[in-house]
């Protein structure tokens, strides 16, 4: 891999630059998280993803990345959630936060190095408040204090947009009384007798939205840092208004380097509960979909464009990581048997094959994380490995295929999905156990494989050929081995 850094799409340059941090090889990363609410959706987790391939990637790389994500557990949909359920805004916080942990783990999101929550870091946005008025970029109207934009004269630089352009959006528009100029934003505001508050110098109140991630990455790194990510949605107004805020405080530049991402579509609309294609990771799931070709395809599409999640598409995605699947197996079973002399025709062609994907795999990823182009590149390797290994005659050479495998087996260190969860059955018949393995699957088709295993030990190979077909068609393929056997699966396998 080039010692110079990847190129990265930077927003507020509307360039690809060379990453090149502050403190090599520490990269300091911090990424919004989420407002916890409610259970985190599948357009959330796109960018949950994406985070996670930027953290993973740079550490392939060779970088130590110090990533930071926040928790939102102050907001009005928080309090009024809270409200409906008859539970405390902290009850109703940690048990979406542990939802959203859930959901990290179960598509193999690696953890950040710490997820600060808002309401534990009320003193920083205080402090950052005072500075502002002291300042003259903030002022207080009855208990609320705004931001006065016209104080910033580089407001609107990230997203390139001028006076005219500026709107509120639905998130703040419950923050506009008092306000000297429709663009100023709340750094506090005044709440009603009842909902949560916190004692400060300009009157009790809760913290603007826009403020916490301000102060939380400031306490996490400073005034400056390396890399900002957010979806698309979040360029303007809060990373806007973040920008603002925080150099008007510091009087220093607050990020080097902006990256967004696009949004999650369905079926080429909007989600939306109100559509009906509102999708959550558990259902999902519940539907027997595999959490890795889940991650595949909300990593398949470049995190600039929209990805449009419908069921075809994962479908493809379920193929695809089955395929993967397969040929890694097929490598390691080959390497297990470490016989015959090596075939320098099929050496040569895997050797050449290799050092192209591992060329041009890292290649793609250094350009603004192109991972449908990287993918494309591994997946012409995995052509020429099978084509190898079905090679008649001599297998390539033993130390290039522990070669393949090791190159495999890191790039699953980005993509995280070769891993594949198995499950085993076992049955005692007459005085033998029974036994199959394979990908998770229902078990009424479990035991079909075992009924399958009894019908050939007893020469019924019509019955044989029976559940075979059954098991076919409904994508799912056994492969014999005497008393034992493993399945594998040819398409997406539903639970019944």
């Amino acid at each position: 891999m080039s010692t110079i850094g990847p190129r990265l799409h930077n927003t507020l340059s509307r360039t690809r630059e060379t990453l090149e941090p502050i403190a090599p090889p520490r990269v300091q990363i911090y990424a919004c998280g989420p407002t916890v609410y409610d259970h985190p959706h599948i357009g959330n987790f796109r960018y949950f993803v994406w985070t996670d391939v930027v953290h993973r990637f740079l550490q392939w790389r060779g970088y130590d990345v110090d990533l930071v994500m926040n928790l939102t557990d102050i907001d009005d949909k928080i309090i009024e959630r809270a409200e409906q359920a008859g539970v405390s805004i902290g009850d109703l916080a940690e048990k979406f936060i542990r939802a959203f942990h859930d959901g990290l783990e179960t598509l193999r999101i690696l953890p950040a190095a710490s997820y600060p929550r808002a309401t534990e870091h009320i003193a920083e946005m205080v402090d950052l408040i005072e500075k502002l008025l002291t300042r003259d970029h903030a002022y207080v109207v009855e208990g609320n204090v705004f931001f006065r934009v016209a104080s910033f004269e580089d407001y609107g630089q990230l997203t390139h947009l001028v006076a005219d352009e500026l709107q509120t959006t639905d998130r703040v528009q419950g923050d506009e009384f008092g306000k000297r100029d429709p663009r100023d934003f709340a750094l506090w505001k005044a709440v009603p007798p009842g909902e949560p508050n916190w004692d400060a110098p300009f009157g009790a109140g809760r913290p603007g939205w826009h403020l916490e991630c301000s102060a939380m990455s400031m306490a996490a790194f400073g005034g400056t840092f390396d890399l900002h990510l957010g979806g698309a949605d979040l360029a303007f107004p809060h990373h806007e208004n973040e920008i603002a805020q925080s150099e008007s405080a510091t009087n220093e530049t607050f990020v080097k380097y902006w990256m967004h991402c696009q949004h999650l579509i369905v079926d080429g609309a909007k989600m939306s509960k109100s559509l009906g294609n509102f999708k959550t990771l558990a259902e999902l799931e519940a539907a027997g979909n595999d959490p890795a070709a889940i991650r595949y395809l909300l990593l398949s599409v470049h995190y600039r464009r929209q990805l449009n999640f419908t069921d075809e598409a994962l479908e493809q995605a379920h193929a695809a990581v089955q395929r993967l699947r397969e040929t890694y197996r097929r490598l390691e079973e080959r390497i297990a048997e470490r016989r015959g002399e090596a075939s320098p025709t099929a050496t040569e062609r895997l050797e050449r094959a290799l050092h192209q994907a591992e060329r041009d795999f890292a290649a793609a990823l250094d350009d603004d994380l192109n991972t449908s182009g990287a993918l494309g590149h591994l997946f012409l390797l995995v052509r020429e490995l099978n084509a190898v290994l079905d090679l008649d005659g001599e297998p390539p050479g033993l130390d290039l295929m522990i070669a393949v495998r090791a190159w495999l087996r890191s790039i699953d260190e980005i993509l995280a999905v070769f891993e594949a969860p198995t499950m085993s059955v076992s049955r005692q018949h007459e005085d033998t156990e029974l036994q199959a393995s394979g990908p998770p699957i229902d078990a009424t088709l479990a035991d079909l494989v075992l009924d399958r295993i009894v019908a050939r030990r007893e020469k019924d190979f019509g019955l044989a050929d029976t559940l075979r077909d059954q098991l076919k068609e409904v994508g799912i393929e056994v492969e014999d081995a005497g008393d034992a056997a493993r399945w594998k699966l040819l398409t997406t396998t539903r639970s019944t």
